[in-house]
Order: C-alpha cells, then sequence, then structure tokens
C-alpha cells in the first residue's frame, strides 16, 4: 500500500514476554518505600510534633506566630490565643497559627532592644 515503507505485521509474541512474578513487583514497590521514606514520615512527624507544641501552650510561653510576630502567650482559649507583643498591647491569632515556641527570655531581650 504504500511505496517507500513496507508494512510490517506482527509474528506472535516473543518468548521473553511472560507474565511478571514478584520480581516485576519489587522495583514499583521500592518505588513506594523511598517515597514513604523521604517525604510522608518526616511530614508526618512534623505535624504530630506541631500538635504537640500548640496544644501544651500555656501562660507565659513565648512563640512565634506565623507571620513572624514574637510575643508572650497572654491567655489560652481552645481555638483562639491572646498574645502580648508589647506593654499592654495584645493580639489573638488562631492556635494553629502558632509556629514554635521560643526559649526563655527572648521576648524580654527583644523587648529591650527595641525599647529607648
Amino acid at each position: 500500500m504504500s511505496f517507500f515503507i513496507s508494512d510490517a505485521f506482527a509474528e506472535g509474541a516473543p518468548a521473553a514476554a511472560q507474565q511478571p512474578g514478584i520480581e516485576g513487583m519489587l522495583f514499583p514497590l521500592a518505588i513506594l518505600l523511598f517515597f514513604y521514606v523521604l517525604f510522608l514520615r518526616p511530614q508526618a512527624k512534623r505535624a504530630k510534633e506541631k500538635k504537640q507544641m500548640v496544644e501544651s501552650l500555656a501562660k507565659g510561653t513565648e512563640v512565634v506566630t506565623s507571620g513572624g510576630i514574637l510575643g508572650k502567650v497572654a491567655e489560652v482559649d481552645d481555638n483562639f490565643v491572646k498574645i502580648e507583643i508589647s506593654d499592654n498591647t495584645f493580639i489573638q491569632v488562631q492556635r494553629h497559627n502558632i509556629e514554635s515556641m521560643m526559649p526563655k527570655g527572648t521576648y524580654k531581650a527583644m523587648h529591650k532592644k527595641v525599647a529607648p
């Protein structure tokens, strides 16, 4: 039918094309295991640590919010945290927006730098 290209016809399945056994499943399973160890497990561990940190918030704890605001916890509610960011200056943020806890004295040291 074609003038320049000869037609190709399949002769049958070659002998090497058999159903893969357990050897055929090892590579995909190894890839899944690799992604679990490299990505999913550390992410779940960080989420668990953050959840424990947010649950352990108490009055007087020095924290940093996800927006980068440093302050001292004044009140803790079920959903919100009242944070003192300066003398008699308070803000309320959602609990899950607390990014990290700071060592004792960080708030006071930073507050002294800002005050004239």
